[in-house]
């Protein structure tokens, strides 16, 4: 991530580095990984996907219907009015509700979602206050507890969501990080948090209590790569991904029983220039980051024994300009990401062996400075993310 001053400064020679692209800068434009469902629960394969992107420049959120082919339409009403400079996007385990993290205001705006049109709605009490510049939001998959990271500030803001989507902070909240945080991920069985620090070079993890307040795991924080950015967990619960920006190159990690993290063989991986963030599909068989510097995306197969990453034949593959973020849809069938510094959205299918073939029609248009993205599919009445 990048904090604001910095990433104005820096916009004309990092192409508009969200959150954290550039060397030597941070604090701004991020997306944080998508909130999380409940454990191992992949929605349907019926129904609608929408995706949605947090126009930085603009203020405001786009929402795409997508086809059956993984283009995009932009639906009625978009784009959706948000907080100054919308960096994060995610969407609550229950698929009723979406929230942007807005790094210029300090705040997160909070929405529910039309599952049948895709529409969002500004939640009664939006925005609500968060630490300094926040880069990161997520939900644990019980639906109960929302996170905030706050690159600013150095720390996780925590709350508690109501029947209504609202945010109540938890008490003890916020609670300290390493320095610069940049995103949130929660493991499937919502016992454990974790938190890459950009300017620290490391892993901050928590246990997640029931109160919903964050403790420190023994070992925390965990040694990284250089500069931080991006973390996941596999679908699975036993892997913890990380890219590194500043090495090019991704540490992954054995999740132990009590949150400790314990590098694999091999670990850090290669990957292309500049990793911003990873992702892994809900079948847990492949991973992507997106490499801010190359204007790629590496693709890799994982080893289900050892988490272990083998690169795509082809990879890494070739998106629009500043790719910031990267997502897999539901159903594990086509993968998006905002290129920040060309304004639009790229989109791929996922090929049997996980290499990525460009859309018909892509790259799509979106707003200015496209950062966060979250992604659901309708079901039920409702619109359920991917278990990343």
């Amino acid at each position: 991530m990048r904090n604001l001053a910095a990433f104005t400064a820096l916009a004309p020679i990092c192409a508009l580095a969200l959150l954290s692209g550039c060397s030597g800068g941070s604090g701004g434009l991020r997306g944080s990984n998508p909130m999380l469902p409940s454990a191992g629960v992949v929605p349907d394969a019926g129904g609608v996907e929408f995706l949605m992107v947090g126009n930085y420049g603009d203020n405001d959120i786009e929402v795409y219907k997508i086809a059956s082919d993984g283009a995009l339409t932009e639906v009625k009403g978009s784009p959706f009015s948000s907080g100054t400079g919308p960096t994060a996007m995610g969407i609550d385990p229950t698929g009723k509700f979406a929230y942007s993290a807005n790094s210029g205001s300090d705040n997160v705006s909070g929405y529910t979602i039309d599952a049948t049109t895709g529409a969002l709605t500004a939640i009664s009490g939006s925005p609500f206050s968060t630490g300094t510049n926040p880069s990161g939001v997520a939900a644990d998959p019980t639906g109960k507890f929302a996170y905030v990271s706050n690159y600013g500030s150095n720390d996780v803001s925590a709350y508690t969501i109501s029947s209504s989507g609202a945010l109540a902070a938890i008490k003890g909240s916020p609670f300290a990080t390493g320095t610069e945080p940049e995103y949130v991920a929660i493991d499937p069985k919502a016992k454990f948090a974790y938190v890459p620090n950009y300017s620290s070079s490391n892993l901050s993890g928590y246990a997640i209590e029931s109160t919903g307040a964050l403790k420190a795991v023994k070992g925390s924080p965990f040694t990284a790569g250089t500069d931080t950015d991006g973390v996941t967990v596999d679908p699975t619960g036993k892997f913890v991904y990380a890219s590194n920006y500043g090495s090019d190159n991704v540490s992954v990690y054995a999740l132990g029983k009590t949150g400790g993290l314990t590098a694999v063989k091999g670990s850090p991986f290669a990957a292309g220039t500049e990793p911003t963030n990873i992702i892994v599909d809900p079948n847990g068989k492949f991973a992507f980051a997106s490499n801010y510097g190359g204007n790629n995306i590496s693709a890799y197969t994982i080893n289900a024994k050892t988490g272990a990453l083998t690169a795509v034949k082809g990879s890494p593959f070739a998106t629009g300009t500043g790719p910031e973020y990267v997502v897999v849809d539901p159903a594990g069938k086509f993968v998006y990401t905002p290129d920040v510094g060309a304004n639009e959205v790229s989109a791929f299918a996922i090929e049997s062996n996980g290499a990525l073939k460009s859309v018909k029609g892509s790259p799509f248009t979106a707003g200015t400075e496209p950062a966060g993205i979250a992604i659901c599919r309708a079901s039920s009445g409702k619109c359920i993310p991917p278990p990343l």
